[in-house]
């Protein structure tokens, strides 16, 4: 067997989103919110390279507020965003992360998407609290 290459680039980095992103656009469950909400792929897909790039490797290229679009998101499609709909969007990074790469990175993608999933969902339940 072929040992499976490490996260050490943009590029990687790129490669995972672009690849992600497919499978969540594909989803029965959760690919409406997306589809329906990013009207340019391209540059959406450039934004989360950048902002998973800066997560990573600390490059400081994204330039966003991803507490502030998810509550905006959740609130345009009247407040559907449930825990399991993160839990297919994490499922989603899982797999993909683990049929492209191995490595510590990896390992550190995967515990990070974790935390942000359940800061935004908290977030976005907060929100709605206020509304």
């Amino acid at each position: 067997m072929i040992p499976k290459k490490q996260i050490e680039n943009r590029n990687d980095i790129a490669l995972l989103v672009k690849e992600f992103y497919s499978k969540v656009r594909a989803d029965n469950e959760i690919g409406y919110v997306f589809n329906e909400t990013i009207t340019d792929w391209d540059e959406h897909l450039e934004k989360l390279t950048d902002f998973w790039e800066t997560n990573l490797f600390g490059t400081k290229k994204y330039n966003g507020n991803p507490i502030i679009v998810h509550n905006e998101v959740d609130k345009r499609f009247n407040e559907v965003i449930t825990s399991t709909m993160f839990g297919i969007w994490l499922n989603h990074w899982f797999a993909t992360l683990d049929e492209l790469y191995e490595g510590e990175n990896v390992s550190i993608l995967k515990r990070r998407a974790q935390k942000m999933s359940s800061f935004l969902f908290i977030n976005i339940f907060k929100s709605r609290a206020k509304s």
